[in-house]
């Protein structure tokens, strides 16, 4: 019997052995892709910040004027105006839909099926 519960007991502790061994590599690879992701990341960062400097170097109001200038006889785009603004009661609002009674629109009669 003794040498029965070794030989489990060795075994037990080979399976617990090889399991400690794979979750020692699998923690490892999980470890390298959260370095790159958390690499990739400040590399999207880093990106994003002169992508947004680029966009306000080129929505500067001076060189959109010079643009809107140059562009006149293309496009017609003039400054905008106050009166070219309207107000909230000359918007067109569409009507409500019409409610359907509960009783399928039959007011109580009876129909003849």
């Amino acid at each position: 019997m003794r040498m029965f519960l070794a030989i489990v007991m060795g075994g037990a502790v080979l399976l617990l052995a090889f399991w400690a061994y794979q979750e020692n590599y699998r923690t490892r690879h999980a470890l390298s892709e959260v370095r790159k992701v958390r690499s990739e990341i400040s590399l999207l960062r880093e990106e994003l910040g002169v992508l947004r400097a680029e966009w306000a170097y080129l929505n500067r109001p001076e060189r959109l004027r010079q643009l809107a200038e140059l562009n006149f006889p293309k496009l017609g785009l003039l400054p905008m105006t106050p009166d070219q603004f309207g107000r909230l009661d000359q918007i067109g609002y569409p009507k409500p839909p019409e409610l359907i009674p509960e009783d399928g629109g039959l007011n109580g009669e009876e129909s003849d099926d």
